[in-house]
């Protein structure tokens, strides 16, 4: 008979950490941030060294950073903890029900996604984060004006997404007449992606904005 697992996690105990308890009602995010600066939302945030650096150059902006795994949450939590960003929250969650369940419609200043998982199997690229549909969900919760940045280190990856964006109405493209840059000034770099170039690999940057 097989015996169920049981997984430990390990608590997070930061003030900035949103925990599941928080999380089953539409938040007032004003009232979780303490002001009115507007939502930019991480997908994926990893170890949190991104948006340190994007939440320190940018006090102007409220960031939710997201991700699936409790020790990247933590790690996360510890390196804004020591930073005292007090303009970021931290979320662990699966981001389709967080969004609906969590994020205004039309409220997002901004969506980044670094990274993600390239799933390089042909027959598992169905289970790519970002394709045509999903950036269909994500239009309705951004405000006309708002960026979404992508970055991925894995070639087809970049070039699919690249590819695919010109044909939604939703967006133009930041980088014209260029689908993507390998270099994007002023756009601060993770812990992965400062490891995928020391390798030699090449970072493929996507900016569009969603249309006023």
């Amino acid at each position: 008979m097989n015996k169920a697992v049981v997984v430990n996690l390990i608590p997070i105990t930061s003030p900035r950490f949103l925990g599941p308890e928080l999380l089953t009602a539409m938040p007032d995010w004003q009232r979780v941030f303490g002001n009115h600066n507007p939502l930019v939302l991480e997908i994926g945030c990893g170890v949190g060294d991104f948006v340190a650096q994007m939440a320190a150059l940018h006090p102007e902006r409220n960031f939710i950073a997201i991700d699936y795994y409790n020790k990247g949450c933590l790690k996360t939590c510890k390196r804004i903890d020591k930073a005292e960003l007090d303009n970021v929250r931290v979320v662990r969650a699966e981001v389709r029900g967080f969004m609906e369940r969590c994020i205004p419609s039309g409220s997002l200043q901004g969506v980044i996604i670094n990274c993600p998982d390239p799933w390089p199997k042909t027959r598992h690229r169905k289970r790519r984060l970002v394709n045509a549909e999903f950036m269909g969900f994500l239009s309705g919760f951004m405000r006309p004006g708002a960026d979404v940045h992508f970055a991925t280190d894995f070639d087809d990856y970049g070039e699919d997404v690249a590819g695919m964006m010109p044909a939604i109405a939703d967006f133009a493209n930041c980088l014209a007449p260029d689908l993507y840059r390998h270099e994007l000034a002023g756009y601060p770099l993770s812990k992965y992606m400062r490891k995928f170039m020391a390798e030699g690999k090449r970072i493929y940057f996507v900016q569009y904005r969603k249309n006023l």
